[in-house]
């Protein structure tokens, strides 16, 4: 069919066809239309002045209209679109306004001038997008109140025939919730419990191993898998993964995946279950490109700044009751897209240990710090170090009146469950002290088909030394489909893990592969958790500001949308939580932009529509 039949006006994208050529250059030009065609004041404008302030004035006076309309209920439909309206408003006028260009270096009324004289431009679909929806949020005219049931539906006559007819409604909202969470394989689905056992069994005679090996953490750390070769012989491997791996190993990145968290891998690389896991540790070819081109110029890869925040080795302090110790700077299993990454050697590398006398003068810092009371132990991976430097270094900290909660982030209940021995949770368990002190393991379960009957296991042991168990989560396109993180939640609570925080995956050009826009994960607390029970959803959704520290996405008033760049990606301005402290200034994050989203889900067999209120979400 010709590309211009498969185009109709006003008619919905095909996302798709997005990555033909024609079709997207096609799709350019009918959206740029309609755009106009929807705006048709503000095109005449624009053809008809060469003013630019003179247009930014006027296009400021016909958002204050709009604005003022606000403030009356009959001009928009429903409350849902007033609040849109008012959200897209405060955008609009922020991405034309004077200041924005110069924070960002774009003038947006430039392009604006250049469309609509048919100049040649540098813009792309996805920027006529994020434009169409701003003005159409600003009318009122998203197409979302269809979701919402009128009031009027009610017999407001008799309570108890309305209070019904609300419940029959929630049921149908249940059965649609339902429907999406059987979309994501759990780890202890019985189905899945019962190929993990082949894998097991497939991998053990590999290596040769008994049950008393696979079970002991200290095998499972001997026999890592580090190579393209090994790998590939335990599970198939895409052609894209072998050469990435290959890669890896041959510039000596690190890399490395436990026998046992391989067992979590479906056998097949065309499956469609296990793409999280696989995710987690077989980085793309782009990152490893990316990785070598940012060695070979000498980039700083510290990305968050820690060096900076830095007291002493060992040591890092952003906040003013908690800091950070790593006395390890190794893990069992290297995650790709780690902040720290850029640190460590490689996996269980022997020079990653602390020297005793560094981790003696860090300890004294904390020491001397009493306004501290909180340590969160990291790395690295804390929880790979020995039963007997884990009890030499909470037995100092323990000593310490100042410090009412100790810290251990470690994914090891994920990647090395068999680490959590009767043993280790004992020496865990020793150092709490109800009214005193508490010790927290901090973990990290990005997805639910890496919830185990095995993790299920060590995490109860903890819980029965009175150890509490909290997940921190990455939000990537890898648990980005609508209600993938709802599912994971509810299989964390399964086993008895809050979930705590789920971080926005951060910029780094590296990882661009995993990230998802802001607005989806904001779309996803407010559309998706929120419909799940208040302790499903303990969770708080935060960007790790580089060099500032954690920014929480729902607090509007902490980060806004300042620019819509050629390419349709958001600038945002994010507000640095110390600004009452420290005299620092804002950071700029350019975010995905959406359209590269939806194309994305679209190629993983999502419907583009099913997300489609992402554009107003900021």
């Amino acid at each position: 069919m010709e590309i211009n039949n498969l185009l109709k006006e006003g008619k919905r994208l095909n996302y798709r066809l997005l990555d033909n050529y024609r079709y997207k250059e096609a799709a350019f030009e009918q959206q740029l239309n309609l755009f106009w065609a929807e705006n048709p004041v503000l095109h005449q404008l624009v053809q008809q002045h060469a003013d630019l302030e003179a247009i930014r004035k006027w296009i400021y006076n016909y958002l204050a209209d709009y604005e003022r309309k606000t403030l009356y209920n009959h001009f928009y439909s429903n409350m849902l679109e007033r609040n849109i309206a008012r959200k897209c408003i405060q955008v609009l006028k922020n991405v034309f306004s004077k200041r924005s260009e110069d924070l960002t270096g774009y003038s947006i009324l430039s392009d604006f001038m250049k469309m609509a004289h048919h100049q040649k431009r540098d813009v792309s679909l996805g920027f006529i997008e994020e434009l169409r929806h701003l003005f159409l949020g600003m009318k009122g005219n998203t197409g979302l109140e269809g979701q919402i049931v009128s009031m009027e539906h009610f017999n407001h006559s008799d309570p108890r025939a309305a209070a019904r007819s609300r419940s029959d409604i929630l049921n149908s909202a249940t059965s649609g919730i339902k429907k999406r969470l059987v979309n994501y394989r759990c780890g202890l689905d019985e189905e899945v419990i019962l190929q993990r056992l082949s894998n097991r069994k497939r991998i053990m005679a590999f290596f040769g191993a008994t049950d008393k090996q696979w079970n002991s953490w200290s095998w499972q750390c001997r026999h890592i898998i580090r190579d393209a070769r090994t790998l590939s012989q335990v599970v198939d491997l895409s052609p894209s993964e072998l050469k990435a791996v290959e890669k890896v190993t041959l510039n000596r990145l690190p890399f490395g995946v436990t026998p046992y968290y391989l067992t979590l891998m479906d056998f097949n690389s065309a499956g469609r279950w296990d793409r999280a896991v696989r995710a987690q540790v077989i980085p793309p070819l782009d990152y490893v490109d990316n990785i070598l081109k940012s060695r070979e110029q000498g980039l700083d890869l510290d990305f968050m700044g820690e060096k900076d925040t830095s007291p002493v080795e060992l040591v890092t302090r952003r906040y003013p009751l908690i800091a950070i110790f790593k006395p390890h700077n190794t893990c069992a299993q290297i995650c790709v897209y780690c902040q720290r990454n850029w640190e460590i050697q490689d996996v269980m590398a022997e020079e990653a240990k602390a020297h005793q006398s560094t981790i003696n003068k860090a300890l004294d810092w904390f020491e001397k710090n009493t306004a501290l009371e909180e340590i969160l132990i990291t790395g690295g991976d804390p929880g790979i170090i020995s039963n007997a430097l884990t009890k030499k270094i909470l037995g100092r900290l323990a000593k310490m009146n100042h410090i009412r909660r100790i810290r251990i982030g470690t994914r090891v209940p994920v990647v090395l469950p068999m680490r959590i021995t009767d043993e280790y949770a004992d020496i865990l368990g020793s150092f709490v002290k109800p009214g005193k002190r508490e010790v927290v393991l901090m973990t990290h379960f990005e997805h639910p088909y890496e919830v185990t009957p095995e993790s299920m296991e060590a995490v109860q042991r903890l819980r029965a030394r009175r150890v509490t168990v909290y997940n921190q989560t990455v939000f990537t396109v890898e648990n980005a489909r609508r209600f993938e993180m709802a599912s994971l939640r509810i299989a964390l609570r399964r086993i008895g893990v809050d979930p705590y925080y789920t971080f926005n995956a951060k910029g780094k050009e590296e990882t661009r592969a995993y990230r998802a826009p802001i607005a989806r994960l904001v779309q996803e607390q407010a559309e998706e958790s929120r419909l799940t029970p208040g302790l499903d959803r303990t969770d708080e959704a935060v960007f790790n500001i580089p060099r500032l520290g954690k920014n929480y996405l729902r607090a509007g008033q902490d980060h806004e949308v300042i620019m819509i760049m050629p390419n349709g990606a958001r600038i945002y301005e994010f507000y640095p939580w110390d600004q009452n402290i420290f005299d620092t200034g804002p950071y700029l994050h350019e975010d995905v932009p959406i359209m590269d989203f939806l194309l994305e889900m679209a190629r993983r067999d999502e419907d583009p529509e099913d997300y489609k209120s992402i554009w107003y979400y900021f």
